[in-house]
């Protein structure tokens, strides 16, 4: 094999090979729907029953589901996630999430099956009629 041939099957090969280890592309973008919570309530973690009602009974300063999760997040360690109604998604954009903070959003991203983790794109409140599952863009 000529040198040039070789080197063209090592560039190849090296293309190949980047091209499988980016990260998942604007095409593979869903639609997610649910509620920003935080780690802590939604992981049981605390919680008994995935809710901030535990929380909530506990400390008095508590009074809604935001002030939980914030309280949550910056007291024991949580982490802000979208909570569907049969999974919970980790979020790279913990700054934007926080502004969602105890509400039914739509989060676009592409996520990240080994992670549980949704790349977010955008997130946006939530129509009145949507449901809780994943769908393409």
């Amino acid at each position: 094999m000529s040198r040039t041939a070789r080197l063209s099957l090592s560039i190849a090969a090296l293309a190949g090979t980047v091209a499988f280890s980016l990260p998942a592309r604007a095409g593979d973008a869903k639609t997610f729907f649910g509620q920003i919570a935080d780690s802590q309530c939604a992981l049981n973690v605390h919680s008994l029953s995935k809710s901030h009602k535990e929380m909530m009974d506990m400390k008095p300063e508590i009074k809604t589901e935001s002030d939980c999760a914030r309280y949550c997040v910056k007291e024991r360690g949580g982490k802000f996630v979208l909570q569907t109604k049969d999974n919970v998604y980790k979020l790279d954009a913990q700054v934007l999430a926080e502004e969602w903070l105890g509400l039914k959003v739509k989060v676009v991203g592409t996520l990240d099956p080994k992670t549980g983790t949704i790349t977010v794109e955008s997130i946006a409140p939530q129509a009145p009629n949507s449901n809780n599952a994943a769908r393409p863009n």
